[in-house]
């Protein structure tokens, strides 16, 4: 029995200097663009969604079960979303209630 030795990640990159013109990148930059995604994301699950109910309605479904399962997650992308804002709310309301 052989057992193989253990591989180490990668050295992290280092972040990118500011450009000649010295703007820097906006922080959060990175949670607001990601945030941003997913939004998108669970708008277009919404919108199969709804495409499913028309279908359903209109006759012209051919599969109830996968209707169902795109109302489903489009109903859980849509509750998660909701409870990352609600928590951030939380957060900026207790960081705006804290005394200096």
């Amino acid at each position: 029995m052989s057992i193989d030795a253990i591989t180490f990640l990668p050295p992290l990159a280092m972040p990118a200097a500011p450009d000649a013109a010295g703007a820097a990148k906006a922080p959060g930059g990175e949670f607001a663009s990601w945030f941003g995604a997913q939004l998108a994301d669970v708008n277009s699950q919404l919108v199969t969604a709804d495409q499913g109910i028309q279908q359903l309605a209109a006759g012209d479904a051919s599969n109830l079960h996968q209707i169902m399962i795109n109302l489903e997650q489009a109903k859980l992308s849509m509750q998660l979303v909701m409870q990352v804002r609600n928590h951030l709310l939380d957060g900026y309301r207790e960081l705006m209630q804290m005394q200096m």
